[in-house]
């Protein structure tokens, strides 16, 4: 129990965080292109390679370190990181196809899945 509450708040403060950049770069920038949602991304990718890297061999964390700061910190700030690191692990294992068909279908059904969204609602 004491793991979900963890994770849970630390989810809470990654997607604090998220709202407070992405709003910061909208702000900045303004909001026709997604600027913002781009930074959260590539930041989260970033934090979760540093992170990985960090656990891995310079200091190894406990597992519900790791599950706070990978499943709720992570998880709240973007799901993208979590695509983004489990690709890299596919390549750095070798494979290489997996990861390209990771990549070329989570695109390809995200956006298939945003129209068929859309469409049902406009049906609705």
């Amino acid at each position: 129990m004491q793991r979900l509450l963890f994770i849970g708040l630390a989810g809470f403060v990654g997607t604090v965080a998220r709202y407070l950049l992405a709003s910061y770069f909208a702000r900045q920038f303004g909001e026709t292109f997604p600027v913002g949602t781009l930074a959260v991304n590539t930041i989260g990718c970033f934090l979760g390679g540093l992170l990985f890297a960090v656990m891995q061999s310079r200091m190894p964390l406990s597992d519900i370190t790791q599950a706070v700061l990978v499943i709720g910190f992570l998880g709240g700030f973007t799901t993208f990181s979590s695509f983004g690191l489990q690709t890299f692990a596919l390549i750095r294992n070798g494979e290489i196809l997996l990861a390209a068909l990771n990549v070329v279908a989570a695109n390809l059904l995200g956006l298939l899945m945003v129209w068929a969204g859309y469409v049902l609602g406009k049906l609705l």
